[in-house]
């Protein structure tokens, strides 16, 4: 039996990995936020991940979502083309909109497994994550974010949001703190924090 479960197993992770295969690096392409790497993505942007695809308005070579995902093929972790493919999902109804290659959640994972260290990748994912209900997958990408950049107000902020939603006002507050003592400029969590009778001055 213990054998069928492990072939069983095995099974299902050669699946996914055929379903959401790693980032290979190729030319142009790779690190979003490598200067080196940044070289070529005008090629990428300017046929495919232009403006009027970013603002999910219409694909520039077809289907928004292949638009979207030919630019995440080359570099995994744009942070704005996954920005892109999350509120075109979302808006959609549909986790992997017509001409994506992978779903969104692959997209991330790609990402993630390229560049583990991408606080912006890790924030924008648990954002989506949130969105969808998955609050706990959500906190712990936050939770991460927060940490790979201590000196981000956003990321600070969007810890604070999901901590009030699962009434955890003490971190809430320890990160309204963090993201306002560093500028951040929207009230809405210490909005949150005072309807609920949470916020100290």
């Amino acid at each position: 039996m213990k054998s069928c479960i492990a072939a069983l197993a095995l099974a299902c992770a050669v699946a996914q990995a055929d379903e959401c295969p790693a980032y290979v690096k190729h030319d142009p392409g790779g690190d979003y936020t490598n200067a080196d790497d940044r070289q070529g993505l005008a090629v990428v942007e300017n046929f495919h991940f232009t403006p009027n695809v970013e603002r999910l308005l219409r694909g520039a070579s077809g289907a928004l979502g292949a638009d979207i995902s030919y630019t995440l093929e080359h570099f995994p972790n744009h942070h704005r083309a996954l920005s892109a493919i999350s509120r075109l999902a979302l808006r959609d109804k549909n986790r992997k909109p017509p001409g994506a290659r992978y779903t969104v959640e692959c997209f991330f994972d790609r990402a993630l497994r390229y560049r583990p260290d991408d606080a912006r990748v890790r924030s924008l994912y648990g954002s989506y994550l949130l969105a969808i209900g998955q609050a706990e997958a959500a906190l712990e990408q936050l939770e991460q974010a927060a940490r790979l950049e201590p000196d981000n107000p956003t990321a600070h902020y969007n810890l604070g949001l999901l901590y009030v939603k699962k009434k955890n006002f003490d971190q809430a507050r320890a990160s309204a703190r963090k993201a306002y003592d560093m500028g951040f400029p929207l009230p809405g969590l210490k909005n949150k924090l005072s309807a609920a009778g949470e916020w100290r001055d």
